[in-house]
């Protein structure tokens, strides 16, 4: 037999194929169904993904190849030099319509009452390859269904075991939290025990699913997909910044899904994402300005709240005037609030709410490597950082490394429940946890003058060299600073230490920022401009603060400070979306403000990526986007610069401002070991007041309560059983919390989640607790 003819102008490692007598390249190894969707030559499908493995088990897209005795399934035949392949010849439509035929037999024709109806790809295919009438008249078999959490609804008699949901969580999300059970028509897709979906990425699967089996929860029955208007948005519960779409009616939002990017969350979107709209429509949203009178709260109109802020304001002193901004507020208001302050001439205004340790005076950090390249990483070092609940998505993409080969450590105060192996791992307390990140620095080279002091003493061991030399020898490393990382008390000295490692190894460093839009605040100057940071403010009470977005105690650092020093100031002037109690005991006059999806704003992301979005929803009541309420608070206080109308000019004002990452190398103090030191996280579904107010995701496991996790040793030496009730105190106050006995918690930490009412009066990361039986 003769050889194939190769055409001169094949392009290397590729195929020459023709589809539907249409010629094409096709790289080697890829299957029928790439080369078809690269030419826009439509196949049907449905097990198949993009994203997924190939599993080959619907049989949908089978086509005619030539000198190929039976049809074959597009999606797992790989190309060959001069394949001929027939998408639409009488062989391969008539065995198309055929398993569309026996996909058919057992779905219940219930289009009418399925949330799938007009977005279903069963339906979509059925009308192009279904028949009329069904020559079948046996009884359709029926499947009970599961409940498998407050997030996705299960409708199991629809499924038609295409098994995208099940590779979704095992590959992407790697929890492995579905399978098949049973064989032939018996066949059912479940989680074995009917136990919760709990990957933090788990509403993927609705996405992923091709019929009605798998549905949002939340969304069910409220409306159909062709009443509902789609709407660009940008996640804003994690400094990524994924995109997203807001699917509204009449203007509120009913539903979120993901909007693809490649370079950002791909097609996939975290379930605080698309489950936190839920909370723009909490009781307690702020929708008519308020002010504090003998005791009561009254309601007025914007003239009498703008004249109040204004009165207010200017009574005070500029330097007894603390502004302090949630990291989540867009740019536009971030910059609006930085005139506002610089004109009452107060210089001190922060963003940096979380944070303990100010020494370094560190702002800007962000991720140095491209979120997309994470995946192509051989080596990570993880430094305090819970990446699964700080950003879920990054964290995916490592997954993908580590899947590959990479060779991932971690260090922190915790030992976190991670979805993939580390190649090392050290918990230590919070006291130990600097001399553990010292030793790996001193492991690297010869260090800096304000760290080499720190480190006399300490001994380089196995474990701390074989880190260096997995990131160093890597063809690509990074190192990633989390959030605990940065909450730590001696966080200057954690980072230092980790771009020093970062530095010697040549890795790339990425610190997870404090906030959605942290950088882009950072870059309009929304920062102590020579006067006091957050946590100054609040340890020097000053007379008046302006309190924007951010939620006391909730979003605080030292959530006690942050109520004590806000209760006793003279006046409190909040510019917020939600008008909690918490809010209304320490607040003089409450200013109702827009929610990000309900205003134009922008927000910079973890990578430096600027983006704008216009408004997705209505405001409810008298609430107005911030920067309008901003425009007018300026303007009557004769502020400069507030003469604008359009959000066009305020973006003109801070135009070509980039962030620039400072760190001034300055470091803190050692810390003292003084009993049991209290280990703070933030959970990753009360972050921000949206997240607090979103019922499904208060209702989802990852959501524990306030707790406090002891090691054994330590739950032993205090007479404590898992399970029990502890009182726990400390200088700011006294909770009483159930007791979590695990080893994930070091010895000398007592691990106690921040954001929870009943944990909002303890005392901050790093200070020693009283445990005693309740």
């Amino acid at each position: 037999m003769s050889a194939q003819p190769v055409n001169p102008n094949t392009p290397p490692d590729h195929v020459n194929i023709e589809i539907d007598g249409k010629p094409m390249f096709a790289p080697k190894g890829s299957m029928i169904i790439h080369a078809a969707d690269k030419a826009g030559i439509p196949i049907p499908r449905f097990c198949y993904h993009d994203k997924l493995a190939i599993a080959a088990n619907c049989r949908m897209c089978l086509v005619e190849v030539e000198k190929s005795p039976k049809p074959m399934p597009a999606c797992a035949t790989p190309v060959m030099e001069g394949m001929k392949v027939q998408t639409k010849s009488a062989k391969a439509l008539n065995s198309q319509r055929n398993v569309m035929e026996f996909l058919l037999i057992n779905h219940p024709l219930d289009c009418p009452i399925c949330d799938q109806g007009g977005e279903c790809e069963l339906q979509d295919v059925s009308m192009g390859y279904g028949r009329s009438v069904s020559r079948f008249v046996e009884r359709k078999r029926s499947v009970a269904d599961e409940d498998i959490g407050p997030l996705i609804a299960t409708e199991m008699t629809r499924c038609i075991q295409c098994t995208r949901c099940v590779r979704f969580v095992g590959e992407v999300a790697g929890t492995y939290e579905l399978g098949g059970l049973s064989r032939g028509e018996n066949l059912e897709i479940g989680t074995y025990i009917g136990k919760t979906i709990e990957s933090e990425i788990g509403g993927n699967i609705i996405d992923v699913c091709p019929v009605g089996a798998l549905t949002n929860k939340v969304f069910r029955f409220r409306a159909r997909a062709w009443e509902l208007v789609a709407r660009d948005g940008i996640g804003w519960h994690d400094a990524l910044g994924s995109n997203l779409w807001l699917h509204t009616r009449r203007g509120e939002v009913l539903r979120t899904v993901p909007r693809d990017n490649e370079a950002i969350n791909e097609c996939w979107l975290s379930d605080r994402d698309r489950y936190s709209h839920q909370g723009l429509y909490a009781d307690d949203r702020a929708q008519q300005p308020m002010v504090k009178r003998n005791g009561g709260w009254v309601e007025i109109t914007w003239d009498q709240a703008l004249a109040l802020v204004a009165e207010k304001l200017k009574g005070v002193p500029g330097d007894q005037i603390g502004v302090l901004v949630h990291p989540a507020t867009s740019t536009e208001e971030g910059h609006l609030v930085a005139q506002i302050a610089k004109g009452l001439g107060s210089r001190n205004l922060d963003h940096r709410l979380r944070q303990l340790d100010f020494a370094d005076d560190a702002s800007g950090f962000g991720f140095a490597t491209p979120v997309a390249d994470i995946e192509k990483v051989g080596a990570a070092w993880l430094v305090g950082a819970n990446l699964r609940h700080e950003l879920p998505l990054v964290n995916h993409r490592l997954r993908k490394a580590a899947k590959r080969g990479a060779k991932v450590y971690a260090l922190g105060a915790v030992d976190v429940d991670s979805n993939y192996d580390f190649a090392g791992s050290i918990v230590a307390a919070p006291h130990a946890l600097v001399d553990a990140a010292l030793k790996l620095a001193k492991a690297a080279g010869d260090l800096p003058a304000e760290l080499a002091a720190l480190a006399n003493g300490i001994d380089v061991d196995d474990a701390a060299r074989a880190t260096i030399k997995a990131l160093s020898d890597a063809s690509a490393s990074i190192v990633v600073f989390g959030e605990a990382a940065a909450m730590h008390p001696q966080a200057s000295i954690l980072r230092a230490a980790a771009r020093f490692v970062a530095k010697a190894t040549d890795s790339g460093y990425n610190e997870v920022p404090l906030g959605a839009n942290a950088l882009g605040l950072a870059a309009v100057g929304v920062l102590p401009q020579g006067g006091l940071d957050a946590q100054a403010m609040l340890r020097d009470p000053r007379k008046a603060y302006v309190v924007y977005g951010a939620e006391a105690p909730f979003d605080f650092a030292d959530g006690g400070l942050a109520m004590t020093s806000l209760a006793r100031a003279e006046t409190v002037i909040a510019f917020d979306a939600y008008a909690s109690e918490q809010l209304r005991a320490i607040a003089t006059l409450i200013l109702p403000i827009a929610a990000l999806p309900e205003t134009d704003a922008t927000l910079t992301n973890l990578n430096g990526i600027v983006q704008t979005v216009a408004a997705g929803a209505k405001a409810p009541g008298e609430a107005r986007p911030g920067w309008k309420v901003l425009r007018a608070v300026g303007a009557k206080l004769g502020v400069a610069g507030f003469e604008f109308t359009e959000i066009a000019e305020v973006r003109a004002q801070f135009a070509g401002k980039s962030t620039n990452a400072h760190a001034n190398g300055k470091v803190a103090g050692r810390g003292k070991a003084e009993g049991l030191a209290r280990i703070v996280t933030v959970p990753i579904y009360r972050s921000d007041a949206t997240l607090r107010r979103s019922a499904a995701l208060q209702a989802h496991p990852l959501t524990q309560g306030g707790r406090v996790a002891l090691h054994p040793e330590d739950a032993l030496a205090l007479g404590l059983a898992d399970g029990a009730v502890a009182k726990v105190s400390g200088p700011a106050g006294t909770a009483t919390l159930p007791v979590a006995v695990t080893r994930a918690v070091p010895r000398g930490g007592a691990w106690i989640e921040a954001a929870y009412t009943e944990t909002a009066a303890l005392p901050a990361y790093g200070a020693a607790l009283s445990i005693s039986k309740a």
